[in-house]
């Protein structure tokens, strides 16, 4: 699937023609310099790597600053590679935020927000003991038992159970284009995409 690397600025919303109120998300996508390209020839399939946002010289290493000189340009602090493109790339071009239109559908994948350490009921929706009655004083949160008895005297693998939440890569498919502002290189779709504010997002149609 072609697309493009993107940034989520933050989330808004607009008005449709009926008056009906949309929540949707501004993302600042592109312009994506092709910096390398891959042949069945030479890597066995093709696709175009793209990168996005400048970085400075100073926090990138030598094969990155090499790597971005044979394309011609500076050096990208996102990386990403696409396959499905329909036009031919060469290196050094430009693809910008008009690779999209208004009313196709693209799917955005991103990294979550990180939650830290958290409980049953935040991170698997638990509902507790639901009363604090039958002297309960502080089992309201708890994950209640864990396994039998002994058999199978051990706990199966995958039980829901507390821990790290968030920071995962999360794809929200099909969000609909509501417009595409080609001099501002935004791109706004409907619903909301993972990540905080300035997180990178991968928009691919």
């Amino acid at each position: 699937m072609s697309g493009l690397i993107g940034k989520k600025i933050g989330m808004t919303s607009i008005f449709d023609e009926n008056g009906k109120n949309i929540p949707c998300t501004v993302i600042e996508a592109g312009p994506c310099i092709v910096t390398q390209v891959r042949t069945k020839e030479v890597d066995g399939y093709e696709a175009v790597q793209l990168g996005f946002d400048d970085a400075t010289e100073k926090s990138a290493t030598k094969a990155d600053q090499g790597h971005a000189k044979k394309a011609g340009t500076s050096v990208k602090r996102k990386v990403v590679e696409f396959k499905g493109f329909d036009e031919e790339y060469k290196l050094g071009d430009a693809i910008t935020v008009e690779h999209f239109a208004e009313g196709e559908f693209v799917d955005v994948a991103g990294t979550s927000k990180g939650k830290g350490f958290q409980g049953v009921v935040k991170r698997h929706g638990f509902g507790g003991v639901g009363q604090a009655t039958h002297g309960q004083h502080n089992r309201l949160r708890a994950p209640g038992s864990i396994g039998a008895a002994s058999y199978p005297a051990r706990v199966f693998k995958g039980m829901k159970m507390a821990g790290r939440m968030g920071g995962d890569t999360v794809k929200v498919q099909n969000l609909r284009v509501l417009k595409v502002v080609a001099e501002k290189n935004l791109l706004v779709v409907k619903g909301c995409v993972p990540g905080h504010k300035n997180a990178y997002v991968i928009i691919r149609k």
